[in-house]
């Protein structure tokens, strides 16, 4: 693609990056067959090819953003689709973020909206901020059969139940069980400690049960994703250099063989810090080593091999979810269904599971209309394989898929952790035949 950038826009990092991933694009339209939006509207701009136009055009006219930019970006699930599809290894990931960026700083979303997203960001990535916006909607969550949009898809997310802290998320170190063989910092998330808890729970077991030493440090916080991802750079910026540094602090101070992630967007987002950082003199360097040891569960726990699985019993088969954040993302695919076989589960594969269940992140409730069409199209792909239950690797998915499914949703670690010794899922609780 051809770019009129002038060249004192060039001298700007960021622009020259833009103008880069811009020219690396040949047109040829692929990353439409793979484009969940372009699937269900038919817009060319609600297409990569179409929202590289107006990325381009925006970014070369160094124009303010405008309604239809931000509509048509807004749509943009940022699942990465295209990234595996593309011939040309267009790094649209970064592309968009970079226009997310430019719109919230020069475009005046309506008042509403605007709101929505300034508590988005403020609330979710604190853990007590938002077990406290949980509890105080319990009460008109009870309103939301009445509404439809964004203020149903906010009240329908306020009615999950919520949990109180865990023992896992304060600081600390967990000893493995016999002969230590790795040590690993658990990122423990931020909305995923308040909706299910009973995951990082399940992490730490299976972890020190195959010979992990297990690192809670002190001072992560969130990593940024939800942030960053709404345009909020400062925001998202500033709470990916303050866990950088936490998780440099800790593999100064002890060692460390890995950081695990188990939700697969934060993982994408620590394996992301190296780019993110790059240009923070405070944090570039910890930002780099984060990059380096950020693995997802599933890759540890492939790495060091299940043992200790007892005989299994006859087990319903499970249909695994491979989340856009981890497929596309960090292109894992192989891990979570080797892992899951190996553990005895008969594991099938969901149709079309290249396309995006609608989560997003916020965009379930900042896209409600969008993301329940691409829910009801995935439970739908889930249900047509005849599985029991739902198996995922990302907090976000596991909410989105079980509000259009009445299966069962359960994190692929907590199949593990059960498989080798530990208590069954929660939500498997009500499976007679499990």
């Amino acid at each position: 693609m051809q770019t009129q950038f002038s060249e004192s826009q060039l001298a700007l990092p960021a622009l020259a990056q833009a103008n880069e991933v811009l020219r690396t694009c040949v047109h040829c339209g692929l990353c439409l067959s793979t484009c969940p939006t372009y699937a269900l509207l038919g817009d060319e701009r609600d297409s990569p090819r179409g929202r590289i136009y107006l990325i381009k055009d925006m970014l070369e006219q160094d124009a303010p953003a405008d309604a239809t930019v931000s509509r048509h970006i807004d749509r943009c699930l940022s699942c990465l689709s295209c990234m595996t599809t593309c011939p040309a290894g267009v790094d649209y990931m970064h592309l968009v973020d970079h226009a997310r960026g430019h719109i919230e700083r020069t475009w005046e979303r309506p008042p509403a909206e605007r709101a929505l997203r300034t508590m988005l960001s403020a609330v979710l990535p604190h853990r007590n901020l938002a077990r406290l916006a949980f509890l105080a909607a319990r009460g008109p969550a009870l309103l939301a059969p009445l509404f439809r949009g964004r203020m149903g898809a906010l009240l329908r997310l306020a009615g999950r139940p919520s949990y109180g802290p865990s023992w896992v998320e304060r600081p600390q170190v967990i000893p493995a069980q016999g002969p230590r063989r790795k040590r690993v910092a658990l990122l423990t998330g931020c909305v995923q400690c308040v909706l299910a808890p009973e995951i990082n729970e399940a992490a730490v077991r299976v972890l020190t049960r195959h010979g992990c030493e297990v690192v809670v440090p002190r001072g992560v916080g969130c990593c940024g994703a939800l942030s960053h991802h709404l345009g909020d750079e400062a925001r998202g910026h500033a709470q990916a250099g303050r866990a950088a540094a936490a998780f440099a602090r800790e593999a100064a101070q002890g060692g460390l063989d890995a950081i695990v992630a188990t939700a697969s967007g934060c993982g994408t987002m620590l394996k992301d810090y190296g780019h993110l950082l790059k240009d923070d003199e405070t944090h570039a360097d910890a930002g780099a080593q984060v990059a380096e040891f950020a693995r997802d569960v599933s890759e540890v726990l492939d790495e060091l091999g299940l043992t200790g699985l007892e005989p299994p019993p006859t087990r319903p088969p499970v249909a695994y979810h491979s989340a856009c954040s981890l497929q596309h993302g960090q292109k894992i695919d192989r891990q979570p269904m080797a892992l899951l076989a190996a553990a005895g589960f008969t594991v099938r594969a969901v149709p079309d599971g290249h396309f995006c269940c609608g989560s997003a992140g916020t965009y379930n409730m900042l896209q409600p209309d969008l993301a329940g069409a691409l829910g009801a199209r995935k439970a739908a792909a889930i249900e047509s394989t005849d599985a029991a239950f739902v198996a995922a690797g990302n907090i976000g998915c596991m909410v989105q898929i079980a509000t259009h499914t009445a299966l069962p949703v359960v994190h692929t670690v907590e199949l593990l952790d059960w498989a080798t010794g530990g208590p069954r899922p929660p939500a498997l609780e009500r499976l007679v035949a499990a």
